[in-house]
């Protein structure tokens, strides 16, 4: 039986799909630069962004400013503004597909076989050579011998931007030589892994902010640190809370859980809110947004349930790691209870109060004394505030707590036929209509 080439992983495409994909971005990009001292991949500093992002191998279109901002600050992803200027040496073009999808756990089993037709990929192993070896671990080698070219000047240098060739790799995508690039410079020193750019970013939270979990797990395991702020100062852990970038957060959960590194989960941002209150706080502007959409089957109905979706894992991941719903934002006061309670979510408040010390949390006041209760009995036009209004009382929420203006939360209600359900269940009266306040 002739044995494999690869052993890879599941992907999209199969792996001879991949490899005959790599071979004709590599025959187009080595026509482009024969006249180039006849050097395939030629050692010199040019715009590394420039030369991968107009073959068919860049794995994304956008810079690497746009990957790593994901802010009101940074620049908007789909921005015409001309690709970063980046200085890092060229390394030949690798398949897109291939980078961030083509590593997991499981491994492709069928034979490769390459078309009749079609030439050899460049670079393929001969028959036997790596049998048993992971597409990704081929991969590997493959940059090995092009990062074993670049000096040690060449690997730490920072363009303009501050971005080194490993931050250029990560916004790219191309896992494979991120890890090598990574590897390369824990070695001289495991501080290389958390340079910043310009924007306070580490490799590490450009990974993030790209929503590159597997680039993520590897940087962790080489020692990357996980409680790093950018400028707006936001760690690793807001800017999966602010974008629902699940998967990344899981990878993060995970990689530290393989590595014992520690997580601060109380770090705050600028804004004086942990990722918990932040993924909160997302999840109810998606809430507010599906109750806003007039067509429930249309399709940014879809997009904002699945986002609701992975809001929700975000927040159930980030209780899982820790994060207490305790912890009150340092402008007003609130809870992640209290925020779950602005938008009458019923799910978030369930989770919230499942909580071991839901007991304890429930009757927690804000700055300006209000309780939960408070919170949602004041609301307008909401769907599920009765059945919010009927969670709390159930798990022990007070209706005679007043806040600092002296008023209880039946005191807070609106008027209207939501309104008079509401106060009939706070004050008990289910039989009886509201008195009129006129």
């Amino acid at each position: 039986m002739q044995p494999l080439f690869y052993v890879g992983v599941r992907v999209k495409n199969p792996v001879k799909d991949l490899i005959m994909q790599k071979y004709r971005n590599q025959r187009s990009w080595s026509s482009n630069h024969q006249n180039q001292d006849n050097a395939p991949w030629p050692e010199m500093y040019l715009d590394i962004t420039d030369k991968m992002l107009q073959t068919e191998s860049a794995p994304i279109s956008i810079t690497t400013a746009h990957m790593k901002g994901l802010s009101s600050q940074a620049v908007p992803p789909h921005a015409d503004t001309p690709p970063k200027t980046s200085v890092c040496p060229v390394y030949p073009p690798t398949d897109p597909e291939s980078l961030p999808a083509a590593m997991g756990n499981g491994f492709y089993t069928q034979p490769f076989t390459p078309q009749p037709d079609a030439p050899p990929p460049l670079h393929s192993p001969p028959v036997g050579a790596h049998s048993g070896v992971s597409f990704f671990q081929w991969q590997i080698k493959q940059e090995e011998e092009k990062v074993a070219r670049l000096t040690l000047e060449q690997l730490v240098a920072q363009d303009s931007d501050g971005d080194t060739c490993l931050h250029i790799a990560v916004a790219q995508g191309r896992r494979a030589l991120s890890y090598v690039l990574a590897r390369n410079m824990a070695q001289i020193s495991i501080s290389m892994l958390d340079v910043k750019e310009q924007n306070g970013q580490s490799a590490l939270q450009v990974s993030v902010a790209a929503n590159q979990h597997l680039i993520v797990q590897d940087l962790i395991s080489l020692g990357a640190q996980v409680n790093s702020v950018d400028c707006w100062g936001r760690s690793p852990l807001h800017v999966c809370a602010e974008n629902g970038h699940v998967l990344t957060l899981q990878a993060i959960h995970k990689a530290l859980e393989t590595t014992g590194q520690k997580v601060d989960m109380e770090t705050v941002n600028y804004d004086g809110l942990t990722a918990l209150h932040t993924a909160v706080l997302s999840h109810n502007a998606v809430l507010k947004d599906l109750e806003g959409e007039a067509v429930q089957q249309s399709p940014q109905t879809q997009v904002l349930v699945q986002r609701r979706i992975q809001l929700g894992g975000c927040i159930r991941t980030l209780l899982q790691m820790g994060a207490s719903c305790r912890t009150k934002d340092h402008k007003s006061g609130r809870t992640s209870l209290h925020m779950a309670a602005e938008e009458a979510s019923v799910e978030l408040l369930h989770l919230f109060l499942d909580q071991p010390n839901s007991l304890a949390i429930t009757n927690d006041m804000t700055y300006d004394g209000n309780t939960a209760l408070h919170i949602v009995s004041a609301l307008t036009g909401r769907v599920a505030q009765v059945d919010a209004v009927r969670l709390l009382m159930r798990r022990g929420a007070d209706i005679s707590i007043k806040n600092l203006e002296k008023d209880q939360p039946s005191q807070l209600v609106a008027q209207g036929p939501v309104g008079d359900t509401v106060w009939r269940i706070l004050k008990g009266r289910q039989n009886k209509p509201r008195p009129s306040p006129y």
